[in-house]
């Protein structure tokens, strides 16, 4: 069984969860769930990140000791995984000892090897970002640009790791590895900020600042610098654990690539003389009908109020749905309304209703087996071959949106299927042929519905679980059997109906 390890970044807990972050979990757990249902050994890793001038900060101002603040916050993180129905195998906190050991034991192995230095440093440093800065940091104009929020200038002595020393190996690795960062611009875009100098990393903060941190092992004055930190837990959470490493994939946000990932964090390990990931995947950024969401504004999407009030399906299937990875997207009620009603409740609920309905009314609850294939019934067929051969293709590549409209466009032939055969005619009919077609019809109507519902398992595992239920079909331990269209489902009886997803009321719309 091949081994594959896939990362999400780790949230920052200043904050509360939002729709980004709900976003990345669902994203990473569709990824985990193709992996894992394509025959691999998949171990997940999600987590948070809990230390910095930041989380000091909120801490004093409630208070709280920080780390008090952090396992309030933490378990907010935490509450929005279940609700999300994600398959996380484990959730690292940077405050736990696993994670401070690996810390530590990098840094003092970086600094044996003369790979880290302790100088003088004089220049620009922003608190909301916890960096320091450059002038070519600077908007045109001289000002900061909003992101580093208050920027003062200051002068101490701290760590430094010899970043530029390693500039021209990325700059070999990534071009030699042009598919290594998905979407490949993005790639595009760490070698554009590589064509310039970069500085050594500063790795401390003097602890006279900041004392929320990881000590440094080889001076107990200094907290190590809260990217380097963090940067590790995707190495921490299972170093203990053989045959893991290396990921496949990180999953992280376009903010967070460039300098973090792409840079501070391969440097990083190449400099310690750990193997290196697959790829990253880097995703968007959501806006909220047409702005910037934020929680100030008010525009911000709850993750876990939205699933309370319309389901982890439905939210999972409009992000995925909706947003093309590596590209921005748009929330907004009404194109959720939109795909919600269209495609989920009528397209997909309007073929799962009149199967059952159906199957109950016409062939005493239980499903036929199917006579003789006629056009129609090549012709669906033949649609889901290159259907489901399309879609595993698609998934490979991470196009999921389009995998789903390929998907939906199948349960739409299927409704049109059933307009042509209309057994609601077949079934008041007195000859035998017709009764004949009539069971061919339900057969296939049925047959069809399960293999859309398991084209879907990695989006809407819930709703998969139902539609298998109400079928009763139990699927089997090899998934790709499950993609054959075969006769399995013949005298399996079905329930008399099942509501998935009731339609949307504009009236009764409330803003999420």
């Amino acid at each position: 069984m091949k081994s594959f390890y896939i990362t999400t970044a780790i949230d920052y807990v200043n904050g509360s969860p939002h729709l980004g972050h709900a976003y990345e979990k669902v994203l990473t757990d569709v990824i985990a769930r193709i992996r894992r249902m394509m025959g691999d050994d998949v171990y997940f890793l999600t987590g948070v990140d809990e230390h910095g001038q930041k989380v000091q900060q909120s801490a004093q101002k409630k208070g709280i000791p920080p780390q008090e603040f952090c396992d309030q916050t933490s378990a907010e993180f935490q509450a929005i995984l279940p609700k999300l129905n994600i398959t996380n195998n484990d959730f690292i906190r940077t405050t736990e000892e696993r994670h401070k050991k690996v810390v530590r034991a990098i840094l003092q192995q970086l600094f044996d090897k003369g790979e880290i230095y302790q100088a003088e440093y004089q220049g620009y440093y922003s608190t909301r970002q916890e960096q320091f800065l450059q002038n070519k940091d600077r908007n045109e104009d001289g000002t900061w640009p909003e992101i580093y929020g208050e920027v003062s200038e200051i002068t101490e002595s701290n760590y430094f790791f010899k970043l530029k020393n390693y500039q021209q190996w990325l700059i070999d690795f990534l071009t030699e590895n042009e598919n290594f960062i998905f979407p490949k611009f993005r790639q595009k875009q760490v070698l554009e900020f590589l064509k310039e100098p970069i500085n050594d990393l500063c790795i401390s903060r003097p602890k006279e600042r900041l004392e929320w941190g990881i000590p440094l092992p080889f001076d107990e004055n200094y907290v190590t610098y809260v990217w380097f930190d963090a940067l590790v837990n995707y190495y921490s959470a299972v170093a203990d654990k053989p045959g893991v490493w290396p990921p496949a994939y990180h999953v992280i946000g376009k903010d967070i690539l460039v300098p973090p990932h792409a840079v501070y964090w391969l440097i990083m390990l190449k400099a310690a003389g750990i193997e290196l990931p697959g790829g990253i995947i880097a995703h968007g950024w959501w806006s909220t009908n047409g702005d910037k969401m934020s929680k100030s504004t008010g525009n911000a999407v709850e993750p876990i109020a939205f699933v309370d009030q319309y389901g982890a399906d439905a939210m999972r299937y409009f992000m995925m749905r909706e947003m093309t990875v590596g590209q921005d997207s748009d929330f907004s009620d009404t194109q959720f309304q939109a795909r919600y009603n269209s495609e989920l409740a009528n397209n997909l609920g309007n073929l799962v209703n009149r199967t059952l309905n159906m199957t109950n009314r016409f062939a005493d609850a239980k499903i036929p087996t199917a006579g003789p294939d006629e056009e129609p019934e090549t012709e669906l067929k033949q649609l889901w071959a290159s259907t489901q051969a399309e879609v595993t293709d698609l998934w490979t590549k991470f196009q999921f949106n389009t995998a789903l409209e390929r998907t939906m466009s199948f349960v739409t032939a299927t409704n049109a299927y059933i307009e042509k055969r209309a057994p609601w005619k077949l079934g008041k009919s007195t000859e035998e042929a017709d009764h004949v077609l009539l069971r061919t019809a339900l057969a296939t109507m049925a047959e069809s519905l399960r293999l859309a519902a398991t084209l879907l398992q990695p989006v809407t595992p819930g709703v998969t679980e139902k539609i298998y239920g109400v079928l009763g079909h139990t699927p089997g331990e090899v998934w790709s059997d499950e993609l054959a269209w075969d006769g399995r489902l013949a005298d399996r009886p079905v329930d008399k109906s099942l509501v998935l997803f009731p339609r949307i009321q504009a009236a009764d719309k409330n803003s999420v």
